[in-house]
C-alpha cells in the first residue's frame, strides 16, 4: 500500500523510506528518485515526459514548501489534450491529495519538489 507518512522541507517519507531529493512517482507506484527540471522552478511537459508516458489520468503536482515551482501556462491544456488533469498544489497539500486519491483512482501519478 503506497502512502505519503509525512513531508517536511527537503524530505518526504514513503513507505517507512525517506526521500531527500525531488521525486516522481509513478502510478505503478514506482519512486523515481532525483527528478530535475530543465528549468529548476518551472515545471514543463518535458520534465514529466516518463509519467506523461504511463498514462495518468492525473497528475498531482508538488510545487514546494512554498510553492515556488511554477507549472508552464501551456502544460494544463497540452495535457488535457491527452486526457490527463494535473492539479498543482504546495508539496505539503499535494501529498495529502496524492494519498486520499492514489487508491481510489490506481491511475495517479505524482511529482514532488520537496524544497522551495
Amino acid at each position: 500500500m503506497m502512502k505519503i507518512e509525512s513531508y517536511t522541507f527537503g524530505s518526504m517519507t514513503i513507505n517507512k523510506r525517506t526521500y531527500g531529493s525531488d521525486l516522481i512517482i509513478m502510478p505503478d507506484g514506482d519512486i523515481r528518485e532525483n527528478w530535475r527540471r530543465e528549468s529548476g522552478h518551472l515545471l514543463l511537459e518535458s520534465d514529466i515526459e516518463t509519467l506523461i508516458h504511463a498514462n495518468p489520468d492525473l497528475i498531482i503536482a508538488g510545487t514546494g514548501a512554498y510553492g515556488r515551482m511554477n507549472i508552464d501556462p501551456g502544460l494544463p491544456r497540452a495535457l488535457s489534450g491527452l486526457g490527463i488533469q494535473i492539479k498543482a498544489l504546495p508539496t505539503e497539500e499535494a501529498a495529502d491529495l496524492f494519498n486520499r486519491t492514489f487508491h481510489r483512482d490506481p491511475k495517479t501519478g505524482a511529482c514532488f519538489h520537496l524544497t522551495c
